[in-house]
């Protein structure tokens, strides 16, 4: 079994942000892979996807972003030997809006939910899908990464969401190498 993480935070004012970057990429992939109902289980929504060894879990932590890893770590502490790899999806203000990058492990980069889920595992070697979100002009980060994205930009995160839910399933058979070669170069600057 394999899980997808999407970072944000829960509740309705925050579904548009930029910090949900994570979950909206879930919620394509929900789509796409026809999963089940999302269920509250180990402070997260979750939606299965799949049976058997093919069992793919889709999980929002429902913790705040700060607390991302209590989270996950409760998921893969019940699942034990079960899970078999995972992949952390979040918003990142070092990359343009449009732009993705896939990472096999290193640190936080400032974001506190994947500082969080560093910190609850006690390793940063664990894959990660970047989305970028651009960085703020004048804004304090707390702030930019709560409000919505402008219409402007709205058509290069579809478009980016849409490449991303094709590399996470390319990621889901071909692993972490084969998934940053193929996807970090391929990104044309008119995403941007």
């Amino acid at each position: 079994m394999k899980l997808i993480v999407g970072l944000g935070n829960p509740g309705a004012a925050y579904t548009d942000t930029r910090h949900n970057a994570g979950f909206m990429l879930l919620d394509k992939l929900a789509g796409r892979l026809k999963a089940d109902k999302e269920k509250k289980q180990h402070k997260a929504l979750v939606r299965q996807a799949g049976a058997g060894a093919d069992r793919l879990l889709l999980v929002k932590p429902q913790t705040y972003m700060n607390l991302s890893g209590d989270s996950l770590g409760e998921i893969l502490n019940f699942y034990k030997d079960r899970v078999d790899g995972f992949i952390v999806a979040h918003d990142d203000m070092d990359l343009p809006v449009g732009k993705l990058r896939f990472k096999s492990n290193g640190g936080a980069g400032g974001h506190k939910g994947i500082l969080s889920i560093t910190n609850r595992l006690g390793r940063d070697e664990y894959d990660r899908l970047r989305i970028g979100i651009g960085r703020p002009d004048g804004i304090p980060a707390e702030d930019y990464v709560l409000r919505s994205f402008p219409v402007e930009q709205r058509a290069a995160l579809d478009k980016a969401l849409d490449t991303a839910v094709e590399a996470v399933l390319y990621w889901l058979d071909e692993g972490i190498i084969k998934t940053m070669n193929r996807y970090n170069g391929d990104q044309k600057d008119d995403l941007i």
